[in-house]
């Protein structure tokens, strides 16, 4: 704040004059010891010249060239911001840049398409570590998701959700990730899953998807609701769209597990990089 009067050439009294803001308050947000409210600053930016975020040290409106960044991607659409991202990303060799048909393989689908369990045979097999996303946003949180959604809501699980996301595009270059059912629901999660793996949609038939639940000992998918398997049908219908942007899709209900494994195994092997290929390939 002293820094921004000070470019503007503005006394501490003036300030309070234009503000209405007593000089001793305007004294003590200087030194870090008012108890501002967002109406004062509002008031100071306003009087500065500025805008609140660079008032309380935003970064991006640290140098002029971030603000003209800032302005040119104002209101742009999210098709436009997305290719500038992938595009600053190639500039910079950025992690969360497009990799293409790169070396995280996610695994898409609803709860019961064999996600956690293909996902871990096949991380065995090409030596990548297995990351279940569900998992890293629960250690994340500090509780189970279940608690998120009935403490915090489906927004704060999004974000959640988003920074594990992004904590496993930044620290695993290989990994065979098993995402949670609902990400497709969130158009910019999904869009960063996109842009940073290879996905394969598991796909399976309602019936298949409610038994694997029931036979991993949960019964909540039944449990006093006579419509469940018509609702896991809607739920279906509704992602369908979403699931089928991933790169590949792969059956799971048409083949014994092995079988499924297998093929599973060898589309990830022919997409693969040459050099995950040759280091992995058994």
């Amino acid at each position: 704040m002293r820094a921004l009067r000070d470019r503007s050439g503005t006394t501490r009294k003036s300030l309070a004059l234009a503000t209405g803001v007593s000089e001793r308050h305007l004294a003590n947000l200087e030194y870090g010891e008012g108890n501002v409210s967002v109406l004062v600053l509002v008031q100071v930016a306003t009087a500065l010249n500025c805008s609140p975020a660079e008032l309380i040290g935003d970064f991006t409106t640290c140098s002029p060239e971030w603000l003209m960044i800032r302005s040119l991607l104002e209101n742009r659409d999210e098709q436009t911001l997305h290719q500038v991202r992938l595009a600053i990303g190639e500039i910079l060799g950025n992690a969360l840049a497009d990799n293409g048909a790169g070396s995280r393989i996610a695994l898409t689908g609803l709860r019961g398409a064999g996600k956690s369990t293909l996902g871990k045979m096949l991380a065995t097999d090409l030596g990548f570590p297995f990351v279940e996303l569900s998992r890293e946003i629960e250690g994340l949180a500090g509780c189970s998701i279940a608690e998120i959604q009935d403490l915090y809501g489906s927004e704060a699980y999004r974000r959640y959700e988003r920074r594990a996301l992004e904590e496993t595009v930044r620290l695993r270059p290989e990994a065979v990730i098993a995402t949670t059912g609902g990400l497709v629901s969130d158009p910019d999660n999904f869009e960063l899953l996109l842009a940073n793996c290879t996905t394969i949609w598991l796909r399976a038939r309602p019936e298949d998807h409610m038994q694997r639940v029931i036979e991993q000992g949960d019964f909540r998918p039944m449990a006093g609701s006579p419509e469940a398997m018509q609702d896991l049908k809607n739920i279906l219908a509704s992602r369908e769209n979403s699931y089928a942007r991933a790169q590949h899709q792969l059956d799971t209900s048409s083949k014994s597990l092995e079988l499924t494994f297998i093929d599973l195994r060898d589309l990830v092997r022919a997409i693969l990089p040459i050099t995950s290929r040759k280091e992995n390939a058994v």
